[in-house]
């Protein structure tokens, strides 16, 4: 069952739907104004606008997607989305797992932008065959057209995405990246505490105020934008399984469920109930 949530004071709608085999979450969506504040995924992302301008940050560049226009994001890149035409905009978007698109494109020999030095040429792109075979997939798994109209959709949708994934020279050597990296999987493995700087100098043994310079400098965020970001994530995975909201909400680090609530709206603008719902059909 597909569920859409109409957001009557500003017209905006969120219409989500999660296959529950492979994990691909279907997003078909409309926001008028500002649509989402910067957040990341642990998913590839690969999405085309349908109507309006659709404008984001990603990447620390500024990116205006039109109708015909393909959306490409690693995960962990963060980004946002406002509407930059009063009518608003409308966009399709399928969230790829990690897990599944590694799997999918080691069995094809294709290159896999889930690795850490792997990454899409470029953000946005016209190229009309990848355009039409990510609203084929999309139409497939959002509509239920069944797994053979999903699976022949989806490996012909990688194996053009392949052709727009470029392969960087691993960071060799570099100390101070490393640290950052050891770092994040601090984060990671402690989101559920109240973690707080100078706990984070002690552990990396860098002082606290290089340490936010270094760590912003590496990932474009600060330390607490990615812990936030971490949590999310992180709790949509639990709610998508199914998890109480306040369960979650205290498993990753959140004071409560309202505190976890307010970030996914400004983030996904999905209350965890909702996305919950829509993912599950797990009642309120």
């Amino acid at each position: 069952m597909t569920t859409t949530i109409n957001q009557t004071a500003s017209r905006d709608w969120v219409n989500l739907r999660r296959d529950e085999e492979t994990g691909i979450e279907s997003l078909h969506a409309h926001f008028r104004g500002h649509a989402y504040d910067s957040h990341d995924h642990d998913e590839v992302l690969v999405g085309v606008t349908q109507q309006g301008q659709q404008q984001f940050t990603c990447h620390r560049a500024m990116h205006t997607s039109h109708p015909g226009h393909a959306i490409l994001i690693e995960p962990e890149a963060v980004h946002d989305g406002h509407a930059i035409q009063a009518e608003g905009f409308t966009y399709v978007m399928l969230y790829l797992p990690q897990a599944w698109a590694t799997e999918m494109m080691q069995r094809r020999g294709l290159p896999n932008v889930s690795a850490l030095e792997a990454a899409f040429k470029n953000t946005l792109t016209d190229d009309p065959r990848l355009i039409f075979a990510i609203q084929q997939a999309f139409f497939a798994i959002h509509h239920h057209e069944g797994r053979l109209a999903r699976d022949q959709s989806l490996d012909h949708l990688l194996s053009l995405l392949a052709r727009h994934i470029v392969t960087r020279p691993a960071s060799v050597g570099n100390e101070s990246l490393r640290q950052m990296y050891q770092l994040k999987d601090h984060l990671h493995d402690n989101m559920h505490l109240d973690i707080g700087l100078d706990e984070l100098a002690r552990h990396s043994g860098i002082d606290r105020f290089r340490l936010s310079r270094q760590f912003k400098s590496a990932f474009g965020q600060s330390p607490h934008a990615s812990l936030v970001r971490l949590r999310l994530r992180t709790a949509r995975t639990l709610l998508a399984m199914g998890n109480e909201p306040a369960k979650v909400a205290s498993l990753v680090g959140f004071s409560d469920q309202s505190h976890m609530g307010r970030w996914l709206q400004r983030a996904y603008r999905l209350s965890p109930a909702a996305y919950q719902r829509q993912c599950t059909n797990v009642l309120d």
